[in-house]
C-alpha cells in the first residue's frame, strides 16, 4: 500500500507541478489571501477585557473562498471534521482539533492519533460513508481533485461543506494553507504559532548551512527502478535544495523520470532517497550497474529521509528541510 501511494503522489505532482511551471506565482507573500477570503467586515475594536463569547459572535458567521473558489459560509466553527488527505490531517492536529477530527484517509499516519481515527478510504475516497457520518466540514485538497470531483460534489449535494485545500507549491503557499486552514476551524491564532515555529526552524537551518563553501551536487530520488522519479527545477524540492545552497544535478523542469545510467553520467555528491518500500534500500541502490563509481557511493553519501516530511505540506515540512540538509552538509549540524 505504501509503495502504491507514493508512486501515486509521484505521479499526480508530476501533473501538478509541470502545470505550475506554465504560469506565475503571484500568490506568494500574500498571506490567507492565497487560499481563503473573508468577506465580512473586519471586527470593531474593541477593549481587552471583552468576554471570549463576544469574540466569537463577532466572527461568525463569516463566509470564505477554498483554493476552487467555492464560497462555504460558516455560522461557527466546524465541531465534526473529516480529512481527506495526511497533510490536511496533520495541519488539523497541529492546531489542536483532535477532538472535532472524527476520521481521516487510510494514509493518515501522523500524529499516532490519526491511526485511531475512522477511516474513510484510500485515493477512491468512501462517499457514502462520508455522506453517513454527516460532519460539519470535510476537508478535500487541490491535489486530489482529478479523482475525487465528483465525490467531492456529491458530499456537497448532501449538503455537508467541503473546503478544497490549496495544493502548495512552495513554503509561502505553506504557510498561507496552514492560516487557511485555520480560519475555516477558528484556530487562526493556533495557525499563526504553527506557521511562526516553522519560519524560526527554516530561519535555522538556512543560516546553518549559509557558510558552506563548496555547494554539494545533489539528486533525490522519490521511487525505485525500474522507474526512478526525480524532482528538477520549480518543484518544492528544488526550493528546499536551494534554501541550503545545494545544486541539484537534475536541470530539466518539474518531475521527470531518470534513468540509471543517467545518474551515473551526472555523478552526484549526495543521493538522498525519498522512497522505502525497498528492503535494505541503501544497499541496493549502491549495487545498481555502474554505481561503484559514483562520487555518493564511493563516500557514502547515500542518505534516505522520510519522504512525508517534504511530501506533506504541512507542519513537518520544516522538519524536512532540516532532515535533507543533515543529509547533504551533515557537517553543519555537528
Amino acid at each position: 500500500m505504501k509503495k502504491m501511494w507514493q508512486l501515486w503522489l509521484t505521479a499526480v505532482l508530476a501533473v501538478l507541478l509541470l502545470t505550475a511551471c506554465g504560469g506565475t506565482d503571484d500568490s506568494k507573500d500574500k498571506g490567507t489571501d492565497n487560499n481563503t477570503t473573508t468577506e465580512q467586515s473586519d471586527k470593531e475594536n474593541g477593549s481587552d477585557s471583552e468576554a471570549s463569547e463576544d469574540t466569537d459572535a463577532a466572527t461568525y458567521p463569516m463566509t470564505i473562498k477554498d483554493a476552487t473558489g467555492v464560497e462555504i459560509t460558516l455560522e461557527k466553527a466546524p465541531e465534526t471534521i473529516i480529512s481527506t488527505l495526511p497533510s490536511n490531517t496533520e495541519i488539523l492536529f497541529a492546531l489542536g482539533l483532535d477532538d472535532e477530527i472524527v476520521a481521516v484517509d487510510d494514509y493518515s499516519d501522523y500524529p499516532e492519533d490519526a491511526t485511531k481515527k475512522e477511516k474513510i478510504g484510500d485515493m477512491n475516497l468512501n462517499i457514502e460513508k462520508i455522506i453517513s457520518m454527516n460532519p460539519e466540514m470535510v476537508f478535500g485538497h487541490e491535489m486530489s481533485l482529478p479523482g475525487s470531483e465528483a465525490g467531492y460534489q456529491q458530499i456537497r449535494d448532501a449538503g455537508i461543506p467541503v473546503y478544497i485545500v490549496k495544493n502548495a507549491m512552495n513554503f509561502d503557499e505553506t504557510y498561507s494553507t496552514i492560516e487557511a486552514i485555520g480560519e475555516a476551524t477558528g484556530k487562526s491564532e493556533e495557525a499563526s504559532k504553527v506557521v511562526e515555529d516553522m519560519k524560526a526552524k527554516v530561519e535555522d537551518v538556512v543560516a546553518k548551512t549559509a557558510d558552506i563553501e563548496t555547494p554539494k551536487r545533489v539528486i533525490v530520488e522519490t521511487s525505485d527502478v525500474p522507474e526512478i522519479y526525480v524532482p528538477g527545477k520549480n518543484t518544492f524540492m528544488q526550493e528546499i535544495l536551494d534554501k541550503i545552497g545545494a545544486e541539484n544535478v537534475v536541470t530539466e523542469e518539474g518531475w521527470i523520470m531518470i534513468s540509471p545510467e543517467e545518474i551515473v553520467k551526472q555523478n552526484p555528491d549526495v543521493m538522498v532517497i525519498m522512497h522505502d518500500y525497498t528492503p535494505d534500500v541503501i544497499n541496493s541502490v549502491k549495487e545498481r550497474d555502474g554505481f561503484a563509481d559514483i562520487t555518493a557511493v564511493k563516500e557514502d553519501q547515500i542518505v534516505q529521509v522520510d519522504a512525508n516530511l517534504t511530501s506533506r505540506t504541512g507542519p513537518r515540512l520544516a522538519e524536512g528541510l532540516e532532515e535533507v540538509a543533515k543529509a547533504v552538509y551533515p557537517e553543519a549540524f555537528k
